[in-house]
């Protein structure tokens, strides 16, 4: 088995959209209606949406390949990309997906390590993300890397407001 890291680009778009879908569907239609996982696919995942976000000098996407196959995906912000204030010295994890067919197989580990090698280049002192308050498996994963929580926010899931979780990790 090969595995791989690679940044995504213009030219993946296409490949981008496709594994945001499909991960992002396998995570989450048991617990929200499809009318809700509609709503919020058309509106996070449209080309135009896609490509002003790869735009973003302060977003970076990452793909996780397995013998040359998109395994999953990471995405990370800085400054004013974050979708929380959180100040310059601050990197948001944003997005963490994987295909069901690839997980716990340490693929999010990996992904998670290359978001932590980014912040540590840029000299941040902290790293948080936005987790959804049902997704246990995904909590537990995060506080084994050194996560807690430190407030909360809200996410919104076509006409319902859902509570994300910010979980925050020192990096000092």
């Amino acid at each position: 088995m090969t595995t791989e890291m690679k940044t995504c680009t213009r030219e993946d778009l296409e490949t981008l959209q496709t594994v945001s879908i499909e991960t992002f569907y396998e995570a989450f239609q048991e617990q929200n209606s499809p009318e809700n996982m509609t709503v919020y696919i058309e509106k996070a995942f449209t080309v135009n949406q896609l490509e002003q976000e790869l735009a973003n000098p302060n977003s970076q996407f990452f793909f996780v390949t397995v013998d040359n196959d998109v395994a999953g995906y990471l995405k990370v912000n800085m400054g004013e990309a974050q979708s929380e204030a959180m100040g310059d010295k601050s990197l948001e994890i944003e997005r963490i997906y994987l295909k069901a067919q690839y997980q716990k197989q340490g693929l999010g580990k990996l992904l998670f390590n290359h978001a932590m090698e980014i912040a540590i280049a840029q000299k941040k002192t902290n790293i948080w993300l936005g987790v959804w308050e049902k997704n246990d498996n995904a909590i537990a994963f995060y506080e084994k890397m050194g996560f807690v929580q430190t407030g909360t926010h809200a996410f919104q899931m076509g006409d319902e407001k859902q509570t994300d979780f910010i979980m925050t990790k020192s990096l000092l």
